[in-house]
């Protein structure tokens, strides 16, 4: 081990040790993000969905679950950036578990809306839960 001009411990790990790490980091993350994608394009694309019941339940025109959509992507553009950078400083174990419990838990409360005005706020807050994901 060297250490680089920083101050920081440098190692220097051959082709074959290089691709072992690659590797071992790809078995044990890839999995796990592309599982989360897919629970993410779903709980995305649900809305359209819960159009069919929800639609006639509670009175909720077409237009309106546009909006509902939309909220949750504006929440997500504003929210992503604050996101990582708190990311960065609590450590992506910590981080990506509290989105996925917040996530989780808006998602579900989701379910219990009762008019248009909670589903907006809903979406909102599932765009900021979501965000940097």
């Amino acid at each position: 081990m060297t250490h680089a001009p920083s101050g920081t411990p440098a190692t220097t790990l051959d082709e074959a040790g290089q691709r072992a790490a690659v590797s071992r980091i790809s078995w044990r993350i890839l999995p796990l993000i592309a599982v989360g994608y897919v629970i993410a394009y779903v709980d995305r694309t649900n809305i359209g969905f819960a159009q069919l019941g929800m639609g006639t339940e509670l009175g909720i025109k077409a237009a309106a679950y546009g909006l509902a959509a939309s909220i949750f992507f504006v929440a997500y553009f504003f929210f992503e950036v604050p996101s990582n950078l708190l990311l960065r400083r609590f450590g992506a174990r910590a981080w990506l578990a509290r989105i996925m419990a917040t996530w989780g838990i808006i998602t579900v409360i989701t379910g219990f809306t009762t008019n248009v005005q909670m589903l907006y706020v809903m979406r909102f807050l599932l765009g900021v839960a979501e965000a940097g994901f």
